[in-house]
């Protein structure tokens, strides 16, 4: 029976792994239905639709990565020192999966939105919701930054901004070449974006 407890994880789980290795619009229920070994009739249980299924891995998504980036950004290091931890975490995160399934899968919000965001609002809005949640809990360490006088620029709603949008965007890149070392040049330019008084080389705490 698909109706069993363990069923709504399966399909969330296979939708997951495939969104991020070949997208969204590619997929077709009856394909998620198979990966994730349940009948078809198992998904309309669960999901109203194929669009409704993606929200939720996105949801679902959203609060593993939001516990993930409270942990990182918060504590008792340094502000730069926590910033930097997010920066060699999203590093990590790219190498491990592309040894585990030999491609770079990049973020799984900024492939979404470059797929989907023109095409469903509903996903568009979500989407805007996690990258501005995002930029709060950086903005949050470039204050302390600041007030700190480790960094030179005073605008640090913009500046979140631009330290999500390079994060973002050296992903991307590493996705494209299938190469994680784009990836080796975020904590430098970022220091370089904040015109930053702190030592370049400086180790983050762990």
């Amino acid at each position: 029976m698909g109706r069993t407890s363990d069923a709504r994880e399966k399909i969330l789980g296979a939708a997951r792994s495939l969104i991020e290795l070949r997208g969204y619009s590619a997929l077709g229920v009856a394909e998620i239905c198979k990966a994730a070994g349940v009948p078809k009739g198992s998904f309309y249980y669960f999901f109203e639709s194929k669009e409704a299924l993606a929200l939720t891995v996105i949801d679902e998504h959203r609060a593993e990565q939001e516990r993930a980036w409270r942990h990182l950004l918060t504590g008792q290091a340094a502000p730069l020192q926590r910033l930097r931890r997010l920066f060699e975490a999203t590093e990590a995160g790219q190498r491990a999966g592309q040894q585990s399934c030999g491609t770079v899968s990049g973020c799984l919000f900024g492939n979404l939105t470059l797929e989907m965001s023109n095409h469903t609002e509903a996903v568009r809005g979500r989407l805007q919701e996690i990258f501005d949640a995002q930029v709060d809990l950086v903005e949050a360490v470039m204050a302390e930054a600041l007030a700190r006088a480790e960094i030179t620029v005073t605008d640090t709603r913009e500046a979140a901004r631009s330290v999500v949008a390079q994060l973002e965007g050296q992903v991307l890149f590493a996705k494209l070449y299938n190469d994680t070392r784009r990836l080796d040049s975020l904590w430098a330019n970022c220091l370089a974006l904040l015109g930053t008084h702190a030592p370049a080389g400086a180790t983050a705490t762990r």
